[in-house]
C-alpha cells in the first residue's frame, strides 16, 4: 500500500507481509469474538467493536509494516503491484502464497487465544447478489483509495486506507472483506466473522470485478492530460 524502502531483501519482505496479514486476521477474528461474548447478543455492538479495531490495527500495520514491504496484506493488492511493475511476478505470487497462508495462521491464532478448536469451518452463508455487489464496491473504493493515495497523498495513505474500511464495515452489507486472503482464512472460523465456504466464490468474483474497475477508474482519474501544441 505503501512504497517500500530500499535495502529490504525479499525474505524479509515476505516476512512483513505475513506478519502483517497473520496480525491483521486475529484482529478481525478475535475483536469479532471478543465483541460477540460482550455483547450479549447486540449484533451491532459486536460489529463496532469489531469495526474499530480492525480500523486501528490497520493504522498500527501499515504504518509500521509499509516501509519493509509495502504492506499490502492482499493477493489483489499485490498483483496488481506486480503489473505496475513495482515488482517480479515471482515475488508476487510469493508474496500471495504467504498472505494465504499467514491468514490462515493468523485465524487459528485467534482461537487459540479465546480457547476454542483451532480448526473450524463457517456456517455463516453471506449469499445473493447484493452481498456480492457490496464486496465489488468494498474492493473498488479500497483499491482506488490506495491507487489514488499513492500518487496524491502517500504520507497519508495508513490513515486512509484504514479509514475506509472502517467506513466500509458499516456501510456494505457484507462488512467489508475486501481481500480474497482474509476470505478464505474467515471460512475457516466459526465465529461472528465468519463466511461459509459455499459463500466464498461470490465474494471473490466480487472483490476481483471491484479492483479492475478501480483500476480504470484511477488511471482515467490520474492521467495527466497532453498539453495542446
Amino acid at each position: 500500500m505503501t512504497s517500500a524502502a530500499p535495502g529490504f531483501g525479499l525474505a524479509r519482505r515476505l516476512a512483513a507481509e505475513g506478519l502483517g496479514t497473520a496480525l491483521l486476521l486475529s484482529i478481525v477474528v478475535g475483536s469479532g469474538i471478543m465483541g460477540e461474548r460482550l455483547s450479549g447478543g447486540n449484533d451491532a455492538i459486536a460489529l463496532l467493536l469489531n469495526t474499530v479495531s480492525t480500523g486501528a490495527g490497520l493504522v498500527v500495520l501499515i504504518t509500521l509494516l509499509g516501509p519493509v514491504s509495502g504492506a499490502h496484506f492482499n493477493p489483489l493488492v499485490s498483483l496488481l503491484a506486480a503489473r505496475d511493475r513495482d515488482f517480479t511476478a515471482g515475488e508476487a505470487v510469493a508474496r500471495v502464497a504467504v498472505q494465504v497462508l499467514a491468514a490462515v495462521a493468523g485465524v487459528l491464532l485467534a482461537h487459540a487465544m479465546f480457547e476454542l478448536p483451532l480448526f473450524q469451518v463457517s456456517d455463516k452463508v453471506r449469499s445473493g447478489g447484493g452481498q456480492v455487489l457490496s464486496e465489488g464496491v468494498a474492493t473498488f473504493g479500497l483499491i482506488l483509495v490506495i491507487r489514488l493515495a499513492s500518487r496524491l497523498a502517500p504520507a497519508t495513505t495508513a490513515a486512509l486506507v484504514a479509514l475506509y474500511i472502517t467506513a466500509a464495515y458499516g456501510f456494505t452489507a457484507s462488512t467489508s472483506f475486501a481481500n480474497p486472503a482474509v476470505t478464505l482464512a474467515r471460512s475457516l472460523t466459526d465465529t461472528f466473522a465468519g463466511i461459509a465456504p459455499e459463500s466464498v466464490p461470490g465474494f471473490l468474483l466480487g472483490q476481483v470485478g471491484g479492483a479492475l474497475a478501480a483500476v480504470v477508474a484511477s488511471r482515467w482519474l490520474l492521467d495527466t492530460p497532453r498539453p495542446h501544441s
